[in-house]
């Protein structure tokens, strides 16, 4: 398998703000690769190695490894490629290379199954410019705001509020946590109906460039409103902006966002810092962090746990299609399960520093339907050693899957190349995890608390409502919850905006911020 840059795998959900990522719907297709024969030299059924495509590109990139090909040799290489890496790759129904264009033809190569829950079984199929998905998943840079919006309804009337801002972005100087968006660039937010106002909702929401100017009208959580004028930058995005205690300093709290790259040494302060303060519980804060780097994952479920759980055990074992039963297609490696790294990994520092450990039995996660991918193995995998796992908040987006970024001709492809399966061997989660009390339909039942989110208070306070519940469910002699209220709260898309019900969606993050990824690195 060719990559022109490291890899690492992703373990991230991926249907968030897709300025530049694929999409879309289409029936997918199950081969590919030329082959010859017909006028196309598409034979169906017939899939040349994919390697046999590799890098022949319509528009050679200056200073690569890429050949002067075509917009079929491009097609050709995807067809083959997913057929041999797919994860349900006999799912997929074969279509002529020739007749779409690159990277729509991508859109085509996925299943059209779907969950008991009624969801694509395929949510996470997309695409990335090289360029950008290297900036934002090794640096944590972006162009945008610095904001993170949630749609609490999807269809018009919508409600769509400010979740919360980077520190020191163009955002967090014009907007507050829970302002509710009221207008974009003149277009009504909440009532618009037509495809003009969606496009202009979508442009103003997610600026596809830097120095974008954007006016919006929003509402705060007193009722005042006031109009707003915002321009795009690069945002570098804070993975762990909060770290504090709560109960007299027994009770730690961590808000992670993003399992990328720069989230290690953050990470590690964090924990060590508890650890010197003799915590004797953590709230962990996911709620927006829709995954990453699966190693990382590891790191910090093992300095949340009890070594004496964690040692020598899984994390996570990856299964791969079934024509990969023993051997990572990837990296033709043998495949063995990722364990709980006691160590640091190198993301941007040295490896092999011990990582601090809590040594905790148990563990209070906060989760809504923004928790994706690497998020959720942090859940599944300290379940499969026993820790207690509680979560209060709202189901996660179901997510057991991974892939590994793979750039051909300037784009990098993401698509649904593994399962993640904890010690106890279970990753059949599509439906997500959801709090005990969780009204309607659920996904894989785990004791906590169905909780709104608490948009009134910031993050980090003690008086928000789900670290609130956190809170008094540790408290409690028999771990009471309020009333049910963690409805999900849709992530908002370029494609959230039409009449379809898009619940299934969560708070925007770009796509390459929802995944589980893992590292090949060579």
């Amino acid at each position: 398998m060719k990559s022109h840059y490291k890899f690492r795998a992703l373990l991230f959900p991926i249907f968030g703000a897709l300025a530049s990522c694929g999409g879309g719907d289409g029936g997918g297709m199950a081969g590919g690769g030329g082959g010859g024969g017909g006028s196309t030299g598409w034979r169906p059924g017939v899939f040349l190695p994919s390697s046999t495509y590799d890098a022949l590109c319509a528009s050679p990139r200056p200073g690569t490894s890429d050949r002067r090909g075509t917009v079929t040799d491009q097609n050709n290489w995807l067809r083959s490629w997913s057929n041999e890496l797919y994860l349900w790759y006999g799912e997929i129904q074969d279509r002529d290379p020739s007749l779409s264009t690159t990277p729509a033809y991508f859109d085509l190569m996925r299943t059209t199954a779907t969950t008991p829950s009624g969801q694509d079984k395929d949510k996470f199929h997309f695409t990335y410019d090289t360029d950008v998905w290297e900036q934002l998943s090794q640096g944590g840079v972006s162009a945008g705001y610095g904001a993170e919006f949630a749609l609490l309804a999807s269809r018009p009337p919508r409600h769509i509020v400010v979740a919360y801002t980077e520190a020191g972005s163009p955002a967090a100087a014009v907007f507050q946590r829970g302002d509710e968006i009221l207008q974009v660039d003149g277009a009504d937010a909440v009532n618009g109906a037509t495809q003009q106002i969606v496009d202009t909702l979508n442009a103003g929401l997610f600026p596809d460039n830097t120095g974008e100017n954007h006016t919006f009208m929003v509402r705060n959580t007193a009722g005042a409103t006031r109009s707003v004028t915002i321009a795009s930058a690069n945002i570098t995005h804070v993975p762990v902006p909060i770290v504090t205690t709560f109960d007299s300093g027994q009770v730690g709290y961590i808000q992670f966002n993003d399992h990328i790259a720069t989230a290690e040494t953050p990470l590690r302060n964090a924990i060590a810092q508890l650890d010197t303060a003799n915590v004797t519980d953590l709230i962990l804060d996911l709620r927006y962090n829709g995954g990453g780097y699966l190693d990382m994952a590891s790191e910090l479920a093992y300095m949340i746990a009890n070594p004496t759980l964690t040692s020598g055990q899984t994390f996570e074992r990856i299964v791969f299609n079934d024509k990969n039963p023993s051997r990572n297609p990837v990296t033709g490696e043998s495949l063995t399960p990722t364990p709980f790294y006691s160590t640091t990994q190198g993301f941007q520092g040295p490896s092999g520093v011990a990582l601090p450990t809590l040594s905790l039995n148990s563990v209070y996660i906060i989760t809504g339907p923004g928790t994706c991918s690497a998020s959720e193995s942090i859940i599944n995998s300290l379940r499969g050693v026993t820790v207690k796992v509680y979560l209060i908040g709202s189901t996660t987006c179901g997510k057991p899957y991974g892939f590994y970024p793979t750039d051909n001709c300037g784009t990098t492809y993401f698509t649904i190349q593994f399962r993640g399966e904890n010690a106890a061997n279970f990753g059949d989660y599509t439906d997500g995890f959801s709090p005990a009390n969780t009204q309607g339909v659920r996904g894989t039942v785990v004791p906590g608390c169905s909780v709104a989110d608490d948009f009134t208070h910031a993050l980090g306070d003690a008086a928000e409502g789900r670290i609130a519940a956190a809170l008094s469910f540790r408290a409690s002699n028999n771990q009471t919850c309020p009333v049910a209220s963690g409805s999900s709260e849709p992530r908002v898309s370029k494609s959230s905006f039409g009449m379809r019900d898009d619940s299934n969606l969560a708070v925007s993050k770009p796509a390459a911020r929802l995944n589980r990824i893992v590292r090949n690195i060579n």
